[in-house]
């Protein structure tokens, strides 16, 4: 599902746990989420955005839509 957000955080060259320690939340937690075993908020949806520069459509939003 959140293959843009994987895509971008390699990129970057950042790690689970990287992407964990700036969202302050477990490694774990980041997995699922990045792997969509966990809901997204809305405020974590915001917070990624600001780690990539980017709008969170830009990132959560299908482009087929």
């Amino acid at each position: 599902m959140y293959l843009k957000l994987k895509a971008l955080r390699k990129k970057k060259k950042y790690t689970v746990v990287d992407m964990a320690n700036l969202l302050n939340i477990s490694p774990a937690y980041y997995s699922q989420l990045e792997n969509g075993k966990r809901k997204l908020t809305y405020k974590q949806a915001l917070d990624i955005a600001k780690i990539f520069k980017k709008k969170p459509d830009q990132i959560f939003y299908p482009e087929d839509v």
